[in-house]
């Protein structure tokens, strides 16, 4: 397809889940306790218990704030109407990939992403549910398996079950990665010896994994002392989850242990990156041989060897994050169908970016726009080849 001459994947695209998914998905025994999906507007991504409380949310979310849903919400329903009374279909996703300009799009959940939100879930029902998920999100895919690419939803409630899952979403379902929420589950952190078998495992599989973040879950969540307040609820969570992840893979070891373990932190910026590897790094050289004795190299050097991290359209400092490190680590998001994407501009945004800047202070050469736009997230997820589309 190419837009402008680029070719594009999109590292992070979102798909909005049909309401009845694990009614039709799921393992019999547990379709009398799954969750149930609403569809109040174009962009409810909520999910119910059966008994009518909301799933894997915050309590907060689902009390009445007394305020207008405000534009960007009436212009997210005009936008994305005409998908959803479609159903958000894999032809419908195809053809907003046609219009955006995207050759290949590895897709993530939306309901989803609180699907497994719920604290202290049963892990044979958390289980379940991804496995539902997954066994959709495979029949979702066969629309055109060359462009849309799954990410696999894995369980850590018990991380058996994730290696079980990882597995199975690889080898069977011929997903290209699975992913998880960078909040911690059951207060454990990602560092901790519990998780190492997973880790193992996506060596093995030679998969990365995605964390991506989502507001006002059920679990521990940074910005909860703003209470309803989505606009600073959502400016910090994204971002700040995503920093205390990357300070357990590359400042608490796991990278250190696991060399070949590649980790995408999605829809969360990347332009935070400079000023907080090179804190981490400050530390590590300050303290690093009584808090950190395992680590061989600086912090922001294991990023650089096996993180990654997406770019907003229209995110003007990423040119800062270019500067700082190689352009190997950063690559492409729409966040299609959200209310923060730059849908259908997308890629038109991220093209424009520093054009007109007299200073040129903001440019980002082609070179690194081709990195970002397709190189980088083809060597993240395995992509060899481009595709015809």
């Amino acid at each position: 397809m190419a837009k402008n001459g680029f070719k594009v994947i999109d590292s992070d695209m979102h798909i909005i889940e049909p309401v009845d998914l694990w009614q039709r998905y799921i393992d019999p025994g547990f379709r009398g306790v799954a969750p149930i999906g609403t569809a109040n507007s174009a962009s409810d991504l909520n999910l119910i218990h059966p008994d009518g409380r909301l799933w894997g949310r915050d309590p907060l979310r689902a009390m009445p704030t007394g305020r207008p849903a405000g534009r960007n919400f009436e212009e997210v329903e005009e936008r994305y109407r005409p998908h959803a009374d479609r159903g958000y279909s894999n032809e419908v996703q195809l053809e907003a990939m046609d219009i955006e300009g995207i050759d290949v799009a590895v897709i993530y959940p939306s309901r989803g992403l609180h699907a497994l939100g719920e604290p202290d879930m049963d892990p044979a029902l958390a289980a379940a549910v991804a496995r539902a998920y997954n066994d959709w999100l495979f029949d979702f895919c066969k629309a055109d398996p060359q462009r849309l690419l799954g990410a696999g939803m894995i369980s850590v409630f018990d991380v058996d079950d994730a290696v079980a899952e990882s597995r199975r979403a690889v080898k069977e379902l011929g997903f290209r990665s699975v992913f998880l929420r960078p909040n911690m589950v059951n207060n454990r952190p990602w560092h901790d010896s519990y998780y190492e078998p997973l880790w193992d495992t996506l060596e093995e599989l030679d998969v990365p994994l995605g964390f991506h973040e989502a507001i006002f879950t059920g679990l521990p969540e940074v910005g909860w002392q703003f209470g309803q307040n989505f606009m600073l609820r959502h400016t910090f969570c994204h971002p700040v989850e995503q920093m205390l992840c990357v300070a357990s893979f590359a400042g608490a070891g796991i990278f250190e242990r696991h060399p070949n373990l590649k980790v995408a932190f999605l829809e969360g910026n990347c332009s935070w990156l400079p000023f907080f590897l090179w804190r981490l790094d400050e530390h590590w050289e300050q303290m690093g041989d009584v808090w950190a004795p395992e680590l061989k190299m600086a912090p922001s050097e294991y990023f650089k060897r096996q993180g990654y991290a997406s770019v907003e359209a229209d995110e003007e400092p990423v040119k800062y994050a270019i500067d700082w490190m190689p352009n190997r680590n950063l690559v492409f998001s729409t966040d299609y169908p959200h209310g923060d994407s730059k849908y259908p501009y997308a890629v038109d945004r991220f093209l424009r970016l520093g054009a007109g800047n007299p200073e040129e202070k903001m440019g980002i050469s082609d070179e690194d726009k081709r990195r970002i736009l397709w190189d980088n997230c083809a060597e993240l997820y395995g992509i060899k080849e481009p595709v015809a589309s």
